[in-house]
């Protein structure tokens, strides 16, 4: 419920700090005093339409804070987390700022927002009826989840909402798996092909660097094979210089103790050139051994290099990926075999999955059928005493087929203003005056089911009086023990039946050439004295005063 509003330089006010409390507040005063100044300034902070003629004359800018109890699990509360918005402790603060310029900023609980977030706030907390509203229980937008707060249907919507997202997942799954199929279907001749080709040719991981490498090191080894052979003949074979130099030492050997300390040395190097020139044939014998290749060996594996490099190129993709398109011809063309019958058992599901949700729908529509003949009755029976007894009132349930996630049922609340006249949406039908009695009447039906925590209700009693007045005072204050109702009224039956009453007045602003607009509580006297106002007029005599008391005390 409101708790506070407060309001700075919003046209003819200049500060206002007004407390709200529970039950029913009315607000009167004379016209022109101010009171839809009230009602703008509140919506403006609940998201309205901001206009630079809305700031005080003088001001660069205005604003407007309301504050709210939200109990916790309320659709507000939704809002805030949907928005990462900080939820901490009950009170709920809206606030608009309106520059004169015309743009305006919007913040909740002092963190900036969108106007959009204002908007969806605003709609959760507050409801506006007056004779010539277009929002709520007009909007036939509206009208099918009123009907299912009334009959208590909301877990039967959160039913047939599974239901239908069951549907919608198994017939998107089903859609896909067709998809799929008839494109395997369409290639099926390609991938048998391409999969066969494939398999024949066993592309392995690495497989490509593996036989370039090999195939670059036997070319390399046939270009020195022949320069190693040819060395190791020189070291090795008939022109071998090795056995003279054997023979040369064994000569030394001989004459080394006539000059010993010449021939040693000699034959230490022989010796040490000898052992070289072993090592030095061993080396080459292991580089032959080494470079040794089979040419067949280097056509086999060029060609299957080859074969590799122009398979990628046919299937446009790398050696590297060859084993990777393998194994997705493989899955596509056992797709191709297991999709049938994956396509198959989808079939089924989705037609189990419609009949659940038709079946559950067809319940829930003869639910509703039972509601809106109940919400009519309960309507219908407040109709006499608003004057409306010979008008007639509906909750048209019309069942298209056309599926949705709440039902197949379209929903809107017709009447009917006289006998012989054609029934119609209740927008179109219905006058101003009409209209705004039959609205009390719903939210009466209605009571506290599918409503918001804060009803206003702006002069809907316009253009009545007496009895009729008196009626929608009762059910005004009847509203007002389930929620928090505001009604600006000219109606001193109405006005009677407050729980509070706040009087709106225009008074000249001292030392300055302009008025504004100010709000006062009125306790016991001063009520009687400004409900005799209403009923008299200017002049308050006596006889009005003594009615304005028989009212409070018929009301009390």
């Amino acid at each position: 419920m409101l708790l506070q509003l407060s309001i700075r330089d919003i046209v003819l006010i200049d500060r206002l700090d007004l407390a709200a409390s529970k039950g029913l507040t009315v607000l009167t005063g004379e016209t022109g005093a101010g009171k839809s100044i009230l009602l703008d300034s509140l919506a403006l902070a609940l998201g309205g339409r901001g206009d630079s003629g809305l700031v005080r004359s003088g001001a660069t800018q205005g604003q407007v804070t309301a504050v709210f109890d939200v109990p916790a699990g309320h659709p507000a509360r939704a809002v805030l987390i949907e928005n990462d918005l900080a939820d901490e402790g009950e009170d709920l603060i809206l606030r608009r700022v309106q520059l004169a310029d015309g743009r305006t900023r919007a913040f909740v609980n002092d963190q900036p927002v969108g106007v959009h977030i204002l908007r969806g706030l605003g709609a959760a907390l507050v409801e506006i009826h007056g004779q010539h509203d277009d929002r709520a229980l007009v909007d036939p937008a509206q009208h099918r989840a009123l009907l299912d707060a009334f009959g208590g249907l909301d877990a039967d919507v959160r039913t047939i909402s599974r239901l239908w997202a069951v549907w919608r997942d198994k017939e998107r799954a089903r859609e896909d798996q067709e998809v799929l199929v008839a494109r395997v279907r369409a290639e099926a001749d390609y991938l048998k092909h391409a999969h066969q080709e494939l398999s024949a040719l066993a592309p392995e991981e690495g497989e490509e660097d593996l036989l370039a490498a090999k195939r670059a090191l036997m070319m390399q080894s046939e270009k020195i094979a022949g320069d190693l052979d040819e060395v190791h003949q020189t070291l090795a074979g008939a022109s071998s210089p090795v056995p003279a130099l054997a023979s040369a030492v064994r000569r030394l050997e001989r004459r080394a103790g006539a000059l010993p300390a010449y021939v040693e040395p000699a034959m230490k190097a022989l010796d040490a050139a000898l052992v070289q020139l072993e090592e030095a044939r061993e080396h080459l014998e292991r580089a032959i051994d080494a470079a040794a290749f089979d040419p067949k060996e280097l056509e086999r594996s060029e060609e299957r290099l080859f074969a590799l490099r122009a398979a990628a190129r046919k299937y446009n993709t790398t050696v590297a990926s060859l084993p990777q398109t393998a194994t997705r011809f493989t899955e596509e063309l056992n797709a191709l075999a297991n999709g049938e019958g994956l396509l198959k058992r989808l079939y089924a599901e989705t037609a189990e999955a419609e009949a659940a949700y038709r079946k559950a729908a067809e319940a829930l529509s003869k639910k509703r059928r039972k509601a809106s003949d109940a919400l009519a009755k309960a309507v219908m029976a407040e109709l006499p005493d608003l004057k409306l007894e010979r008008a007639r009132f509906t909750a048209e349930v019309t069942t298209d087929g056309t599926p949705g996630p709440e039902g197949s049922d379209r929903v809107e609340f017709w009447v009917q203003t006289n006998p012989g006249t054609k029934a119609g949406p209740i927008l179109k039908v219905a006058s101003g005056g009409e209209l705004a009695r039959f609205l009390l009447a719903l939210k009466v039906a209605l009571a506290d089911r599918g409503s918001a925590p804060t009803l206003i209700f702006d002069e809907i009693d316009t253009g009545v009086g007496g009895a009729v007045a008196d009626a929608i005072g009762a059910r005004l204050s009847r509203l007002g023990q389930r929620t928090q109702v505001l009604a600006v009224t000219h109606a001193p039956q109405v006005a009677a039946r407050a729980d509070s009453h706040l009087l709106i007045a225009k008074d000249d602003v001292k030392g300055e050439e302009r008025v504004a607009t100010r709000v006062t509580p009125l306790e016991s006297a001063h009520r009687r004295e400004e409900i005799a106002r209403m009923l008299a007029g200017a002049a308050i005599t006596d006889e009005a005063r003594a009615a304005a008391e028989r009212l409070m005390k018929g009301a009390a």
